[in-house]
């Protein structure tokens, strides 16, 4: 198991945005297999570096079904976004117990550093389109609460505090 933890939330780090990742390296994969374990563990479909303290712009995703279709990105950047909406249910191992529906484009083109240090081109859509919008969310120093009207996110957030401590 990684001995790495889930940073809480109002940690700075969870609003800084992450650092490029200059090339794939050892370190890289270590971080990115790391993620992956936690990311199962939580269980969950995606997981940001900056969400374990990593300021590196890392982020994996994995929302098919038998979870067995990693995706490791570096640096990724939206290229496209769909006009068209989804609506899905979006939580933080870094805020436990709330969630929140966000609306985000229901597909996305991304522009990434994949595992090979190849830039690469990947078309996500449904729950991973969603995924990789949060995790890049994350790189930029976002919370997905951030994408909901300022009223939701207060309640939220009390919510949250009550829970918490």
């Amino acid at each position: 198991m990684s001995k790495r933890a889930f940073i809480p939330w109002p940690d700075k780090r969870l609003r800084t945005p992450a650092q490029e990742v200059p090339e794939i390296t050892d370190e890289v994969y270590g971080i990115w297999d790391d993620m992956i374990e936690m990311m199962d563990a939580m269980p969950g479909v995606g997981l940001a570096a900056p969400q374990i303290g990593v300021m590196l712009q890392l982020a994996v995703v994995d929302a098919s079904e038998a979870r067995n279709k990693r995706i490791r990105l570096a640096n990724p950047q939206i290229i496209e976004r769909s006009a068209k909406m989804n609506l899905h249910e979006e939580a933080s191992p870094n805020l436990p117990g709330v969630f929140a529906k966000v609306s985000r484009p229901r597909a996305v083109s991304v522009r990434y550093l994949d595992e090979n240090g190849v830039i690469a081109r990947g078309e996500f859509v449904g729950l991973e389109a969603t995924s990789v919008q949060h995790q890049i969310d994350h790189l930029a120093g976002r919370m997905y609460f951030d994408n909901i009207s300022k009223t939701k996110r207060d309640m939220l957030l009390r919510r949250a505090k009550k829970l918490n401590g």
